[in-house]
């Protein structure tokens, strides 16, 4: 499975009304948490894949997932929020792993606030099951925000720049 079709499949169940989608396919594993609450009265046919030991069990992966945002996403007050939301683009993480402004220690960084980009420039790279993905916009506009240090973890969906159209 290449990184396109993983970024259809991310697309597709964020879309869905699923809160884990698990696949094995040879020794590829590959496991996507919406974050969605699993609704009790339905019952699925699914066959029983083993959890990854990554969450341990008696800890529902949603609190997990709001503890991890917590600790990287900066707060900002709601004044901040709103300004952002009105007028600020948002580039955000297509995957979980972990994030890189540039292509090595001693490379420069692929942007840096004030810097333009146009869709299709690459921001940054996402280290993900020991790939490195690099991490185009699909917005035009200048940056003004960078919401991750380098070298951190971040999660699908989770805001990494903000761009001023």
């Amino acid at each position: 499975m290449n990184f396109k079709e993983i970024q259809e499949l991310i697309r597709l169940v964020s879309k869905s009304d699923l809160s884990v989608f698990k696949m094995k396919e040879g020794d590829f594993e590959l496991t996507i948490k919406t974050g969605k609450e699993v609704k009790t009265n339905q019952s699925l046919s699914v066959p029983y894949i083993p959890a990854t030991p990554a969450i341990p069990a008696q800890v529902p992966p949603t609190k997990v997932v709001v503890n991890h945002e917590e600790q990287r996403a900066p707060k900002m007050d709601n004044s901040e929020a709103e300004e952002s939301s009105k007028k600020l683009l948002e580039i955000k993480s297509p995957m979980v792993g972990t994030f890189y402004r540039a292509s090595g220690p001693d490379k420069p960084q692929f942007v840096k606030v004030g810097d333009p980009v146009e869709a299709g420039t690459t921001v940054c790279i996402i280290e993900a099951m020991k790939l490195f993905n690099e991490i185009e916009s699909e917005v035009k506009g200048k940056i003004v925000k960078v919401l991750v240090e380098d070298a951190s973890p971040v999660e699908y969906d989770q805001v990494l720049f903000l761009v001023e159209p």
